[in-house]
């Protein structure tokens, strides 16, 4: 089985792992000139971390992971207003036990399937024509390629999902913000806590620990209706600064660290639901099927999860892809409905507009760390482990060595 995968940043290179286990032959093709550097810290939570030990990726993922030890709320003069620590509820609390930078995760999973996949970097898909024997499949960089099957893990604006599936604004939710993350010098005095600041108005502002002596900052505004989705760098800081002006607390110095920064990333807060993840020979993966948003804590995992669940379901179908895509759905969907669930307030809990909501947020969190109120935290906690992962090993020949449009 020939197959394309649009998409090399998480979902795509760990399905690509699990493709060429089962005995597909795969090509991923993706519009960054390489690997992508840097981003925001993410989490491999619970049976995630099943399917990454299954990889024999587990221990270089720790060995990669931040030293992030907690969240700390803080107000405008840097003083500690609440406190939840990794460990919390067995390492599943709002900081995970196992956090990673995106690009050191990407990395691990690019160095792991590097020498059996077909890599092609700075190209994107165009064109989609699907018939009995296949697809074929119109590239930028021009030519005509046939696959047995398509892939699409290419994020919450997939180019693949407006092809084949239909227009954006059909599966993508927005949820009232937009947010940066971008590299900054690390400051030294985190104590390797997660720092979360809000500022009236619903601004928001974060500092993540990183390798290296540098951190990630982030900044959030509300904004009512999706106004700056197609817009370039430069207008994307110009606006950040004007809204977050006089935040307060350590905004000025990252709006100042911003222009110099080499992996600035804009965009929306989005979340996305796709009733059917597969049409004809084109499925979709991670957060191009479904996404609960940053705020959810969770797109990772259904990612690696899903990649081990599309293929195992794929090599038990023999490589009929109209009974292996529908069971994968079947099996993964209770899973990411549970991952599509927000914390306590949605948005608006994560940028409250008043002095008194921000104050009531820091007070949730102190007492979630407190039975009773903990027990809402337990429930958001056993998300992560909100699916029975099945046993896809396959014994002998592989089940996928035949191509299945042949």
């Amino acid at each position: 089985m020939r197959v394309l995968i649009s998409g090399g940043g998480i979902a795509g290179p760990a399905a690509a792992f699990w493709l060429h286990r089962a005995g597909a032959e795969v090509t991923i093709v993706e519009t960054a000139p390489g690997p992508r550097p840097g981003g925001h810290a993410v989490d491999v939570r619970g049976i995630a971390r099943t399917v990454v030990e299954r990889m024999g990726l587990l221990d270089t993922i720790k060995a990669n992971r931040v030293d992030e030890r907690g969240v700390a709320m803080v107000d405008r003069d840097n003083r500690r207003l609440a406190v939840m620590t990794a460990d919390a509820f067995g390492g599943e609390g709002i900081v995970a036990e196992i956090e990673i930078a995106r690009g050191d995760l990407g990395r691990i999973l690019y160095d792991a399937t590097a020498d059996y996949t077909d890599y092609r970097f700075g190209d994107r898909i165009v064109r989609l024509e699907q018939h009995a024997a296949g697809v074929d499949v119109t590239f930028r960089s021009g030519g005509t390629e046939r696959f047995d099957l398509v892939v699409g893990a290419d994020g919450v604006h997939s180019g693949v999902r407006a092809i084949a599936f239909g227009p954006e604004k059909e599966f993508v939710n927005y949820l009232g913000a937009y947010g940066a993350y971008f590299t900054v010098p690390d400051p030294g005095d985190t104590e390797n806590y997660f720092y979360m600041y809000n500022a009236p108005g619903g601004l928001v502002a974060g500092l993540r620990p990183e390798h290296g002596g540098t951190a990630k900052a982030s900044l959030s505004f509300l904004e009512p209706e999706p106004r700056y989705e197609r817009i370039t760098r430069a207008e994307a800081e110009k606006l950040l600064a004007e809204r977050l002006a006089g935040a307060g607390w350590r905004v000025g110095d990252f709006l100042a660290a911003m222009p110099g920064a080499d992996d600035f990333y804009f965009d929306s807060t989005n979340q996305v639901t796709v009733e059917t993840w597969h049409r004809g020979r084109v499925v979709l993966l991670g957060d191009a099927a479904t996404c609960g948003s940053p705020l959810s804590g969770l797109g990772t995992s259904v990612a690696l999860v899903g990649a081990y669940v599309l293929a195992g379901e794929l090599a038990a179908a023999g490589g009929d892809h109209e009974a292996g895509l529908p069971a994968y759905q079947r099996v993964l969907h209770p899973y990411a409905k549970a991952a599509m669930e927000l914390p306590p307030g949605g948005i608006k809990g994560f940028a409250p507009r008043t002095r008194t909501m921000i104050w009531l947020r820091a007070r949730s969190m102190n007492l979630m760390n407190h039975w009773p109120w903990s027990a809402v935290m337990r429930r958001i906690a056993s998300r992560s482990d909100a699916i029975t992962l099945p046993d896809y090993a396959v014994e002998g020949e592989s089940r996928l060595s035949m191509s299945a449009g042949g």
